[in-house]
C-alpha cells in the first residue's frame, strides 16, 4: 500500500535580538521562499532564556510543515534561512536574531552530523512543548512514546512561557 501523504514535521522558531516578532515573520517568509510548505503556526510565546547567561527574553513559536523533502534537506534550508537573517553562532546558547530547529519529522529517529531527530532536548523545554502542544498535543514522541501534551504536563522546568502580546 502506497502512502502519498506528506510527512508532518515541526520547526521551532525563536528570536531574542532586534525586532523579535519581525524576525519570526522573516523566518517564516524565508522558510516559504525556501520551498517549505507551512500548514499551521502556533501563537507566539515570550520566554525567559534557559540554560544560559543573562540575555534578552525570547519570542518562540512552532511551525507545522507538510514535508515533501528529506529531513537533511529541510535542515540545510533552515540553516540557510538563519544565515540570510544574520544568525551568528559566536557563543553556544547565545543571543540570536533567529533560531530554526527541526524538532520532529514524522516518527523518524536519526543522528547524523547535521541533525538529530527527534530534537534531543525538546522534551525538556517548556518554550518548545507549549507551542508544540498547541499544534500537535496527541503526537507521540518517537523515542519516549508519550504524547507531546503528556511530556508538557510532567515537565518540571519552571521557566515561564506566556502568550506574547505586542
Amino acid at each position: 500500500m502506497s502512502n502519498d501523504q506528506p510527512t508532518l514535521a515541526y520547526i521551532g522558531l525563536g528570536s531574542n535580538l532586534g525586532d523579535r516578532a519581525g524576525n519570526l515573520m522573516l523566518g517564516i517568509r524565508g522558510m516559504i521562499d525556501a520551498g517549505l510548505k507551512i500548514s499551521r503556526l502556533s501563537q507566539i510565546y515570550e520566554t525567559a532564556p534557559v540554560e544560559t547567561f543573562a540575555q534578552p527574553a525570547f519570542l518562540n513559536m512552532v511551525a507545522e510543515l507538510r514535508a515533501g523533502l528529506p529531513p537533511e534537506e529541510i535542515m540545510k534550508r533552515l540553516l540557510a534561512v538563519e544565515q540570510s537573517l544574520g544568525r551568528t553562532r559566536d557563543r553556544a546558547k547565545g543571543p540570536r536574531t533567529i533560531d530554526l530547529d527541526l524538532l520532529l519529522y514524522g516518527n523518524e529517529e536519526r543522528a547524523t552530523p547535521l541533525l538529530t531527530l527527534p530534537h534531543p532536548r525538546m522534551h525538556t523545554r517548556r518554550f518548545v512543548l507549549v507551542p508544540l502542544t498547541e499544534l500537535a498535543p496527541e503526537f507521540i514522541h518517537p523515542i519516549l512514546r508519550e504524547p507531546i501534551s503528556a511530556l508538557l504536563a510532567k515537565l518540571v522546568e519552571d521557566a515561564e512561557v506566556k502568550p506574547w502580546r505586542p
